[in-house]
């Protein structure tokens, strides 16, 4: 039993670490991926789709809307929109929620 912990610890201790080369998002599409991508390992929530996405000095600024509470009839279901800043490389620098609302209202 000992013997193959030390086997497994060996195996994992002199495995090659695979260290992804970072790489800039390359355009609106990649940065929206990114972001729900981010958002949703994060929050748990499915994210629904893209409101926005703009370049920022640093990065990207990027709107996604994600499905916080499932209700039925699925009009009353609440979807929030959060607003995530990427840097160049599409990495995760903050997320913050700027709305809340009801599939079915309208925008004020």
């Amino acid at each position: 039993m000992a013997e193959q912990r030390r086997k497994r610890s060996a195996q994992t201790s002199t495995a090659p670490h695979s260290r992804s080369i970072s790489t800039s998002v390359r355009g609106p599409a990649q940065a929206a991926q990114a972001a729900c991508q981010s958002l949703d390992s994060l929050l748990g929530h499915p994210t629904e789709g893209v409101s926005a996405v703009r370049r920022s000095d640093d990065g990207w600024c990027v709107v996604v809307d994600v499905l916080e509470v499932p209700r039925i009839p699925d009009t009353t279901s609440l979807l929030a929109a959060y607003e995530v800043q990427l840097d160049e490389d599409g990495d995760l620098l903050e997320y913050r929620r700027v709305r809340r609302y009801r599939r079915g209202a309208a925008d004020e």
